[in-house]
């Protein structure tokens, strides 16, 4: 921790206390900082609930303008509640900061999501979009802009619900036809109409939702370049290519939402019942694992992304088993003799199942512990493995339960966590 880090720290107190509800906070971990404020995680004395802490020093707002527009916020925020919204508990100051309580988001934001998986399937993309156009649908129902949609503002709760925050650029449209004129967003996120000076509205958040449908598809935003002045003018050109192995109806939505001339651009309603959004299969939830991989969409999942379970095959393929069988929970061989087709499926599930009787240690509430912080470790790790690749393969079993073989001819077998196998 450098030195300025450090005595920007100690402004902040262990226990701040909120005079208005006579409640008492707890300094927690330290999540994060932005342009003007710190995220720390706030325990509540009495009741031990956790709440994320918005702390605003007060030498940072000290110009009327800057203390205008933290009541802005403030006022903004603390009026919403939606499922795809941070929600506000409250707000109160000291003597030398703001305060901000929020909803706690363990999980971070998409912006986090991005960094370790680079791209998303088009049905994790489908999962975390009608979240997001949920919540912008919301907002400008109640006549708010955002502003600054981006990653980095899309949180994840436990469940990897999607929840908009940081209301800092948000403004309220207070009659038809108004457009505001403010310089503002984040450079890969920001609408051409912005840049120009013209007069913007409700559409800059349509444009900035393609943005962000276009990295988690792609891997990037769609006007990233070197250079700050390159980007606006890629912007103001709309100028951007897109990779050939996307959909067709991805592609379609993309194009509908990054339009130059904001008119042009779809309102929240209709984009919610473009055929991307409503007839491409979407995942009633999603495992954390896919934080940081690709998930395996089973069950019906499986049938609607095109993999069918091994369960569900007509016919099982003899090369998923070593000519020998052996025990990968042991690394002995067996002496059971090989038969072909489903016989061979029962002598490997009898082996996975030695392997399920062991597992990963677990703490008092019987859940596997993990870092507050998703990056800090893998979520999913290898828990026990058997090596005897020197004549069959070499087998494995993950903390979350999943047991796999691959071997040596390249081919795999893989038990899911749910008793599923696939192949």
């Amino acid at each position: 921790m450098s030195k300025k880090t450090s005595e920007e720290a100690s402004v902040i107190p262990d226990i701040v206390f909120d005079k208005s509800t006579r409640t008492t906070y707890k300094k927690g971990k330290f999540y994060g900082k932005g342009g003007f404020g710190r995220c720390y995680e706030l325990i509540n004395s009495s009741t031990n609930m956790l709440y994320a802490g918005k702390i605003v020093s007060k030498e940072l707002i000290a110009s009327q303008n800057q203390k205008e527009k933290m009541t802005q916020e403030i006022h903004i925020h603390q009026t919403l509640s939606h499922v795809n919204i941070v929600g506000f508990h409250s707000f109160f100051e000291d003597n030398h900061n703001v305060y901000i309580v929020l909803e706690l988001c363990r999980k971070r934001s998409m912006m986090e999501l991005h960094r370790r998986r680079k791209t998303l399937t088009e049905p994790e993309t489908r999962y975390y979009m009608k979240q997001i156009l949920a919540g912008v649908h919301y907002l400008h129902s109640n006549r708010i802009i955002h502003r600054d949609l981006k990653l980095g503002n899309l949180f994840l709760s436990d469940d990897l619900i999607v929840k908009i925050g940081d209301f800092g650029l948000a403004a309220k449209i207070e009659f038809d036809g108004e457009r505001k004129k403010t310089l503002c967003g984040t450079p890969n996120y920001i609408a051409p109409e912005i840049l120009k000076k013209t007069g913007h509205s409700f559409e800059v958040d349509i444009w900035s939702v393609g943005c962000i449908m276009y990295t988690l598809l792609v891997g990037k935003p769609p006007f990233e370049t070197e250079t700050l002045k390159e980007t606006y003018a890629k912007i103001r050109k709309c100028d951007y290519k897109i990779s050939a192995f996307i959909s067709a109806v991805a592609k379609g939505m993309i194009v509908l939402m990054l339009q130059p001339e904001p008119s042009k651009r779809p309102p929240v309603e209709k984009l919610m019942q473009h055929p991307f959004m409503i007839h491409g299969y979407c995942p009633s939830s999603l495992p954390v694992s896919s934080l940081t991989m690709e998930p395996r969409f089973h069950n019906v999942d499986a049938m609607a992304s095109g993999r069918t379970p091994l369960l569900e095959t007509k016919q099982y393929n003899s090369r998923l088993l070593p000519k020998e069988p052996y025990s990968i929970a042991s690394g002995q061989m067996s002496n059971a003799k090989v038969f072909n087709g489903p016989e061979n499926f029962k002598i490997i599930k009898a082996m996975i199942t030695k392997v399920l009787k062991s597992k990963p240690l677990r703490n008092n509430h019987g859940y596997i512990d993990e870092m507050t912080d998703p990056a800090s470790q893998p979520l999913i790790w290898v828990s026990k493995w058997v090596d005897y690749s020197d004549k069959y393969g070499f087998g494995y079993q993950l903390c979350d339960e999943g047991v796999g073989v691959m071997f040596n001819d390249t081919t795999k077998l893989i038990m899911l966590p749910n008793g599923i196998f696939s192949a």
